[in-house]
């Protein structure tokens, strides 16, 4: 109980300062890297891509995000079977302890859709984490252009 509540107020904590690329500092679990999200033209919605890394001890599992600057954020899982591609929502992400789980095109993402205003690249974009246990994570992704690839 009492690690549970100390994690609780490192991310709360962690939400309250700079986010841009690292959204935590060195000594809270959860780090958040490379955070971007692709813009696509139009309504179409966008893709929200990081590295996610547990530093500590217990595992964890990512639930979902929310921005204000989208009206739905939703995890989602692309996969390819039999060579078709495939997209489907997952309730949770696993984030085992001392292991970095990738957001990353033709994989884990999120789903960022209902812009509430017009997201252009190189705008930052912030974003809100949500864990199995109650806490979230708020970090800024920066919007790429749809053209955009990893890395």
């Amino acid at each position: 109980m009492k690690t549970s509540v100390i994690f609780a107020l490192a991310l709360a904590l962690a939400g309250t300062g700079p986010t841009a690329g690292a959204a935590t500092p060195a000594h809270a679990p959860v780090k958040v890297l490379h955070a971007w999200i692709r813009v696509l033209p139009g309504a179409l919605p966008a893709g929200g891509y990081a590295e996610i890394r547990n530093t500590g001890d217990k595992p964890l599992a990512l639930t979902g995000a929310s921005s204000p600057a989208y009206g739905k954020v939703m995890l989602h899982e692309s996969t390819t079977r039999d060579g078709m591609s495939k997209m489907h929502m997952v309730k949770q992400l696993p984030l085992p302890a001392h292991t970095t789980v990738k957001l990353a095109p033709g994989g884990y993402h999120l789903m960022l859709m209902q812009a509430t205003h017009t997201v252009k690249p190189g705008d930052e974009v912030p974003v809100t984490l949500h864990f199995a246990d109650g806490s979230t994570l708020k970090t800024d992704f920066t919007a790429r252009p749809a053209n955009a690839s990893q890395g």
